[in-house]
């Protein structure tokens, strides 16, 4: 039991890196091209839509990691025990805004998909013009910074955790170091994804 539970952390927490992470880092990429306009995010949503054998590649690379993630991430969150009451410290606070995060996260993504991806089941185009109806609405676009936002900090904090479990910030020294490139990083990425929601609404 002890061994099965390590192993689906360390499968949990590496696929919440690879291809879940780098997935999330390519689409807020493709999003920050709204920046230099509708035609430059057009383009690079169609260059990903036209990849080869696409519906696999979201399927086996993307849906089916994201699940497993997903539905381990929740058991883990509804069965761990913060201690911030008591305890608060930097990582124990950190620890918490991990599996909010990682709520807020999994909402958000499930109705963010619905709204674009779904849609083009229905015949929809998954292009600027989408996107901006869909954030011109106020409430629309606090739920997507919130979530955007949610998901990012998720990332950034998994990787600190991710690096710790896999054995390569070992001491404190490291592990502090780690915090600050990782807090860093989530700060900018942030930076970036929010210019590029409110570059869709001008």
């Amino acid at each position: 039991m002890a061994t099965s539970h390590f192993f689906n952390r360390r499968l949990h927490s590496l696929l919440g890196i690879i291809p879940v992470g780098v997935f999330l880092l390519i689409h807020l990429t493709v999003n920050y091209m709204a920046t230099r306009g509708p035609e430059a995010f057009n383009n690079a949503a169609g260059f990903m839509a036209s990849l080869p054998y696409l519906y696999v590649l979201e399927f086996a690379i993307i849906f089916l990691p994201l699940l497993y993630h997903a539905v381990y991430g929740l058991y883990v969150a509804f069965q761990a025990k913060n201690n911030v009451g008591n305890y608060s410290f930097f990582r124990n606070v950190m620890f918490m805004l991990q599996r909010y995060t990682g709520i807020i996260t999994l909402i958000f993504v499930g109705w963010h998909v619905w709204e674009t991806r779904a849609q083009k089941f229905f015949g929809e185009e998954v292009n600027f013009d989408m996107m901006s109806s869909i954030l011109s609405n106020d409430f629309s676009l606090i739920f997507y910074i919130v979530g955007v936002v949610s998901a990012i900090f998720h990332f950034s904090n998994g990787m600190w955790s991710f690096l710790v479990s896999w054995g390569i910030t070992i001491g404190p020294r490291a592990q502090r170091l780690s915090s600050i490139v990782w807090m860093v990083v989530f700060v900018l990425v942030s930076i970036v994804a929010i210019s590029a929601l409110f570059a869709f609404i001008g």
